[in-house]
């Protein structure tokens, strides 16, 4: 018996020593929770944040900045507050979002530390830095926001703004981490990686009471950021401002375009609003403002609207058929108003009149032309080969694709092909005389403003052009992509522009007087774009001057009806401060800053 009793004792003791082995193992070499915990009470994580990088304009004008900011970080474990209501008073807040800020700080983690407060101003931190001692279990992380040395660009430079769920799942680089900051929209979004830098990490070493012990380690496991590499922008600051000057009150875009290289030299939307609206601690009521905003100041029109080209695109009609061979430059074709509506007056008609008075059913005859080149096979039959062969030149020419800009969400267009008609009409049931419309831009084509700046800009170098770009170059070594060094034919041959751009000149004396430049030749056409929903728009495209061509662009102006009024006289005016240096014509920017552009 005797004998039993110490075998069961044995038992016990050497299962209580397996256990609490065990358990001892488990603590000290499996479970990275109590080893954290040990360390985190005297070893701090700091995240240093890179500096973003600068942006400036094409004359280095410094444009985007970094401001200093703090995030208020808390490790609920080592918090102690003598008086809550002093603190609540000290940092501005209430008690319910003290609490409420504390219950998400425990849920995240008792000993790692996260945001309490975010970014408060360097001004702010500065007059309460000294009473923060009071309250352990805090302390100040630095952080940048962006600032503004102007009111401009709102559109191109977009915001930076805290990564979200979905966009750290996103993250296939796992570079990002709760709390990051990163590009949104517009160049902040597009470059990024060039942008953000590279975080760096320092360890410090704390007693209980949170104060600062030094390094850990002596430093061995840090690693020190990286800033982002600065960009310099195409924009011309100075045009761009005169740009925003003259849309203001009005909806549209204006964008133009350096013809020898694609780089974008102004660029608006409107309306806009100030960059600085979305930085800072006020970025969600001022982005919740935007959005309710029924005129849509985030919209990006030159990027994200598409409209119908209107007459301007009678110059591509006149460069397909000189190509196809469907009509030579001198070919007099009589016009009367049988076909369609008309503002140009009955006669006989070429390339260059035709361009020069606008006329809709010479472009219309032409354009049946285009469509209907098999005389052998039914209309039916000719409507679509012809149509394709008319979608492929348009393709050609950068239209019903994105261009490839260097901003986010660009849109395509519509350039209709066969498949289009096929779905409304029925294969084998649609003909030219139900694609009228598209001869004189009309009718289901649409396109984006900037497609219509580089039809200007291919119309400036007699065919070609470069992929339209807002960054001249990244870094001190002053990179550009070579895909926006990369010349894009339209395949139309040399010997047809000559007598499309001389219409182009001569149309400022035909449709488009205000657009008139003293001794600068302007060669530009305008569009009346038909608005079944109210006042017609306007636009105009052009480029100047017209040997060695320094400048294309395009206005599209919503509700301003004729295009020889508000779309040409801007483009004039733009023309004139950018060639010239100044503005003379007063009375011309007088009558666009008036915006009756109607009566």
């Amino acid at each position: 018996m005797n004998d039993d009793r110490k075998y069961v004792i044995r038992v016990v003791i050497i299962l209580v020593a397996v256990i609490f082995s065990v358990k001892l193992f488990f603590i000290q070499i499996i479970d990275d929770n109590y080893k954290a915990a040990a360390e985190n009470n005297i070893i701090h994580k700091i995240v240093e944040y890179p500096y973003r990088g600068l942006i400036f304009d094409r004359n280095h004008k410094l444009v985007v900045h970094n401001e200093p900011i703090f995030d208020l970080m808390v490790v609920p474990k080592e918090v102690y507050i003598p008086d809550t209501v002093a603190f609540c008073k000290l940092f501005g807040i209430t008690q319910e979002e003290f609490d409420e800020s504390m219950s998400k700080a425990k849920k995240f983690s008792y000993i790692q530390p996260s945001q309490f407060i975010k970014q408060i101003s360097n001004e702010w931190f500065a007059s309460i830095a000294d009473q923060m001692t009071e309250f352990r279990g805090f302390y100040p992380k630095a952080r940048t926001i962006r600032g503004y040395n102007f009111e401009n660009l709102g559109n191109v430079l977009g915001y930076i703004g805290e990564i979200n769920q979905r966009q750290l799942k996103a993250d296939t680089t796992k570079y990002y981490k709760s709390g990051d900051y990163m590009g949104i929209t517009g160049l902040e979004s597009s470059y990024e990686e060039v942008l953000r830098g590279k975080r760096g990490v320092m360890y410090k070493m704390v007693n209980v009471r949170g104060v600062d012990q030094g390094s850990f380690k002596n430093g061995q496991l840090d690693t020190l950021s990286v800033p982002g590499e600065n960009l310099t922008l195409s924009i011309d600051l100075e045009l761009q401002q005169y740009a925003e000057r003259l849309m203001k009150g009005k909806i549209g875009s204006v964008v133009a375009i350096e013809p020898s290289t694609g780089e974008i030299l102004a660029f608006v939307s409107a309306p806009s609003y100030e960059p600085t609206l979305l930085s800072g601690r006020n970025f969600s009521q001022n982005y919740k403002k935007l959005t309710q905003d029924s005129l849509k100041p985030l919209f990006n029109r030159p990027l994200m609207a598409m409209y119908p080209p209107g007459s301007i695109f009678k110059i591509v009609q006149a460069l397909i058929g000189l190509e196809e061979g469907v009509i030579t430059a001198n070919e007099q074709v009589y016009c009367d108003h049988s076909l369609i509506g008309d503002h140009a007056p009955q006669g006989y008609y070429d390339i260059r009149k035709g361009i020069m008075y606008s006329s809709n059913n010479y472009f219309l005859k032409l354009f049946r032309r285009i469509i209907n080149q098999n005389p052998e096979l039914s209309q039916f039959e000719q409507a679509p080969i012809g149509l394709k062969k008319w979608e492929k030149r348009m393709n050609s020419f950068g239209l019903g694709t994105p261009l490839g800009v260097d901003l986010p969400s660009e849109k395509s267009g519509l350039v209709p092909s066969p498949e289009l008609y096929n779905r409304i009409y029925g294969t084998g049931r649609w003909k030219v005389s139900n694609l009228s419309s598209l001869s004189i831009g009309q009718g289901e084509t649409l396109l984006n403003p900037i497609q219509m700046a580089n039809l200007a800009v291919i119309m400036a170098n007699r065919g070609h052009y470069y992929r339209p770009h807002m960054v001249k170059s990244v870094g001190n070594s002053h990179y550009l992509d070579p895909y926006y060094k990369e010349k894009i034919e339209t395949g139309i041959s040399a010997q047809h522009f000559p007598v499309v751009i001389q219409g182009m000149q001569d149309a400022l004396r035909g449709t488009a007087g205000r657009a008139l430049l003293q001794d600068v030749e302007i060669c530009g056409k305008t569009g009346t774009v038909e608005n079944p929903h109210g006042e017609d728009h306007s636009t105009f495209m052009a480029f100047a001057p017209k040997d060695d061509p320094k400048i294309a662009i395009s206005v599209y102006v919503e509700n301003a009806g004729w295009g020889g009024r508000a779309a040409a006289s801007i483009s004039s005016l733009l023309i004139e401060s950018y060639l010239k240096g100044e503005v003379k014509r007063k009375w011309l920017e007088d009558y666009v800053l008036k915006g009756d552009f109607l009566d």
